[in-house]
């Protein structure tokens, strides 16, 4: 269930010197046209603030791109969108008949 087009939805906003709005705090990933992030969370009620023009891959830390502000990943929607602790990716090694 992997949202592969997912932007953000983070807890709090700053504004970058070209008067932009970009995601601060805690982000989470979100499928824009859905009401909750890719880990289960309600936007509402979580009170996060959407950021459409934001990706997922732009928000995060490492890519150094509109991440100035991030400060926590949520681990669930990481794995969601499809990351691993390590390098290697899921193979089976000995399937079932």
């Amino acid at each position: 269930m992997g949202a592969r087009n997912a932007a953000v939805a983070a807890a709090d906003t700053w504004t970058d010197p070209d008067g932009i709005r970009r995601p601060a705090g805690e982000i989470h990933a979100w499928e824009p046209g859905r009401n909750e992030t890719v880990c289960g969370l309600s936007l509402s009620r979580s009170r996060l603030t959407r950021f459409p023009h934001v990706s997922w891959a732009d928000a995060q830390p490492e890519s150094g791109r509109h991440a100035d502000e991030v400060q926590v990943v949520c681990r669930r929607c990481r794995a969601g969108m499809g990351a691993r602790r390590d390098e290697r990716g899921w193979t089976r090694t000995n399937p079932r008949p």
